[in-house]
């Protein structure tokens, strides 16, 4: 068996154990393991198995993961972000509804805070899903809109997805944060339409909320974000600034957050236990992923398949389009059975090649893959924040409802996408601003 055809087999077999639900990590090293045994020997295969994982783990940028996730848990067990749904609430409640809308802003700051789409969900699940269900909302749209809303920590900077993303393409993870910019707020956007449309046409689904807010409450409202903002000020104005790199700034807002909270009085070494624990379980499940991700890149490269998959679109001329819907349907499949972290990492190491010889901004297409992860966290069966959400609500929100109820959402991110692919000005604006 030639190196190519040990190389196709591997991703069939990949596939299938995939399929017979062997976690992917397993997945992925085991048959890079076994590929690198009949294509070098079983020496080779060896100090690859030995040399690889570390080479990749001691990376210096990865150690940003562990610290803006640090930073997230921090400011979600020190509720720092409870003030951002109360002033959302109190200024957007007017609108059809407004609660619902809140949700979607409150998530959007918080994405700018903690990393991590299921950190956002969960946050922003347990805080604004019982005040929605307490005003008569729809038991569907409440637990929907928060599920979606939390899909936004994974294209709204800092994101562990761009993060891993950078590393793996080898582009800037600077100039991924700053594209992600404009998408975020479309995604936004286009959530808060949908709310906007749906509460307009069937009133029922979200009752006004009849509440006497003065203008002195919404702006003493304000004043409870401010924890929120000045991290986000604190760590992004010196990351875009060019004060700090991406992997100071983990460590940065860390800190930061570490500070406010024991500033406002609610850090104590329970809640700093809790946090870190989180952090230590959440960044071990990313790297055992990211390990058998890179040991498959190597397997692969080796072979030869990325290179006999580029020359095949280069030869045959596979436009732009064709290969984005090509990738937006692999992306849809997937996300029906693999959680969005392993849809990325399964996919990248063939991925990247042939994008980057048919000429596509990988810049561009990191935006693109994370948008579709964004998709894949709420795509049924699987649905990663659905089932997060569900988790929060029990039985009183049955899960068939919620999946339901995101098919709304997934409309307004296939436009959201459309845009996307239609003017990739919207993503490169930006980092070329930036250059």
């Amino acid at each position: 068996m030639s190196f190519l055809q040990t190389g196709l087999t591997g991703i069939a077999v990949v596939i299938i154990l995939v399929l017979l639900r062997v976690p992917i990590a397993v997945s992925l090293g085991l048959v890079s393991f076994v590929g690198f045994w009949f294509m070098l020997g079983g020496t080779a295969a060896w100090g690859l198995l030995t040399a690889v994982p570390y080479d990749f783990a001691a990376h210096w940028t990865l150690s940003s993961i562990p610290m803006f996730l640090l930073m997230g848990y921090i400011c979600y067990q020190t509720e720092l972000t409870k003030g951002i749904f109360k002033a959302a609430r109190v200024w957007l409640s007017f609108l059809p509804g407004g609660l619902a809308i809140s949700s979607i802003v409150g998530a959007a700051l918080f994405s700018a805070a903690a990393g991590s789409s299921v950190a956002c969900a969960a946050a922003m699940g347990r805080i604004a899903v019982p005040e929605m269900l307490q005003r008569k909302y729809d038991p569907g749209l409440s637990a929907s809109v928060v599920a979606a809303a939390g899909t936004m920590g994974s294209l709204i900077p800092p994101s562990i997805i761009l993060i891993l993303y950078g590393i793996f393409a080898e582009v800037s993870i600077s100039k991924l944060f700053l594209g992600g910019i404009i998408p975020g707020l479309l995604t936004m956007l286009g959530y808060t339409t949908v709310i906007l449309i749906r509460c307009s046409i069937d009133p029922k689904l979200a009752p006004p909320v009849v509440e006497e807010i003065t203008n002195r409450d919404r702006f003493m409202a304000l004043t409870e974000t401010w924890p929120v903002i000045l991290l986000i000020m604190g760590v992004f104005g010196g990351l875009f600034a060019g004060i700090f790199t991406p992997t100071e700034a983990g460590a940065t807002g860390a800190a930061m957050s570490f500070v406010i909270g024991g500033f406002r009085g609610n850090l104590n070494w329970n809640v700093t236990r809790i946090a870190l624990i989180d952090t230590a379980k959440t960044t071990a499940a990313i790297f055992i992923i990211a390990v058998g991700a890179n040991l498959f890149t190597r397997f692969l490269a080796i072979s030869g398949v990325p290179s006999a998959m580029s020359a095949v679109v280069i030869e045959f001329g596979a436009n732009y389009v064709v290969l984005v819907l090509g990738t937006a349907v692999v992306f849809i499949l997937l996300g029906m059975i693999l959680d969005p972290l392993g849809i990325m990492l399964l996919t990248l190491p063939i991925l990247l090649p042939i994008f980057d010889a048919a000429g596509i901004s990988l810049i561009w297409f990191g935006l693109l893959v994370c948008k579709l992860v964004e998709v894949a966290l709420i795509t049924p069966p699987v649905g990663l924040n659905v089932f997060v959400i569900k988790g929060i609500v029990g039985d009183a929100i049955p899960i068939s409802l919620i999946f339901k109820g995101v098919l709304w959402f997934i409309v307004s991110d296939i436009v959201v996408l459309g845009l996307m692919i239609g003017f990739p000005e919207i993503v490169l604006f930006l980092p070329e601003l930036g250059q």
